[in-house]
């Protein structure tokens, strides 16, 4: 098998079951779990704690399961689907991530150790493609849960970073939003 077919030359993609552009909705969809997969690669790669590392894993995993939903035409049945208990274990993590680091009051700046900045990032490219499945699902069929999964898979990534701080010792920076005079933040 060979790396390069150069079907893809023309601006065009196979999707498992159809051919589109490479612009099509569906393409930015799982072009974009594939991105946060990527950045969870990096994540995995520094997060000092291995078994934070195992579930960053597991993470990547479902993505993968994700992208192979979202890469099939809505004319066929995809060959996996990510399951219920997916979700279900992500929201018992962020629970127990929340009761290690509990989220704080006001808004927490991304940063802290390298590991917990680079959760950050990947929560925000999370929401990209979490928007990025919502504009799909406006004009194809995606199963609920999996955006259920992307909305939850931010929070966990969110807790994740409160928790790789705190075991660090890295104080969480916050922004305050006090006001001076004028309306101006300081």
């Amino acid at each position: 098998m060979w790396l390069y077919t150069k079907r893809g030359d023309s601006g065009m993609t196979d999707l498992m079951g159809d051919r589109v552009k490479k612009t099509h909705p569906r393409v930015e969809a799982y072009g974009t779990i594939d991105e946060l997969n990527s950045v969870l690669g990096m994540v995995r790669a520094i997060l000092a704690d291995k078994r934070l590392a195992r579930m960053v894993e597991r993470v990547q995993r479902d993505l993968f399961v994700i992208g192979a939903e979202l890469a099939t035409s809505p004319k066929l049945r995809p060959p996996m689907k990510l399951s219920r208990a997916r979700l279900k274990a992500l929201e018992r993590q962020i629970d127990a991530f929340q009761n290690e680091a509990p989220t704080p009051r006001l808004f927490v700046l991304p940063g802290g150790s390298p590991a917990a900045a680079l959760v950050h990032f990947a929560r925000t490219v999370c929401r990209r493609a979490e928007r990025r499945v919502v504009a799909l699902s406006e004009q194809e069929t995606v199963r609920p849960l999996v955006l259920q999964y992307l909305n939850r898979l931010s929070d966990w990534l969110f807790a994740l970073a409160l928790v790789v701080n705190k075991r660090a010792q890295i104080p969480e920076v916050l922004w305050e939003g006090r006001r001076e005079r004028g309306g101006k933040v300081r």
